[in-house]
């Protein structure tokens, strides 16, 4: 098993990844177009973000992206977590807590004082998930404006 940042050809197989996760989730539907569209920006330019996989036998069991922006109360580099997702035959083996202590690992190396995550409010499993890793549940409530 190899933990490493995707390239370019693998976005054919992060948008099926993509699709699994977004039929899970109440707020999100699957574009393969506008995934597509969105890894081919963020792979080729670190400044953006990272996107780190799990493979395989050349095979991607799983991916999450960490995007950076500045935090003006931290002062520094910090690192939103999204798109967690591992193929659904490779659950329960360890490979997403592997991932995202990579992933940890990876927003360290790349300087940043925080990462914050957001998961569905029903999915307690994923909450539970991030808790042993030791992300604490925020007193912030997210609002989205979608401007399309």
């Amino acid at each position: 098993m190899k933990f490493i940042k995707a390239n370019l050809c693998d976005i054919p197989e992060l948008v099926e990844l993509l699709e699994t996760l977004f039929e899970q989730e109440a707020e999100f539907e699957p574009n393969s177009e506008a995934q597509s569209k969105a890894l081919g920006k963020i792979i080729p330019d670190p400044k953006i973000g990272i996107v780190l996989v799990a493979r395989a036998d050349k095979k991607i069991l799983a991916m999450v992206n960490l995007l950076f922006t500045e935090s003006t109360a931290l002062g520094s580099k910090v690192a939103i977590l999204e798109d967690m997702v591992v193929l659904a035959e490779s659950r329960g083996k360890g490979i997403g807590s592997q991932l995202v202590d990579f992933a940890i690992c990876e927003a360290k190396k790349a300087g940043c004082k925080r990462i914050t995550l957001l998961t569905d409010i029903e999915n307690t499993k994923a909450q539970s998930f991030y808790q042993k890793k030791g992300f604490v549940k925020s007193r912030m409530t997210p609002y989205r404006l979608l401007l399309d």
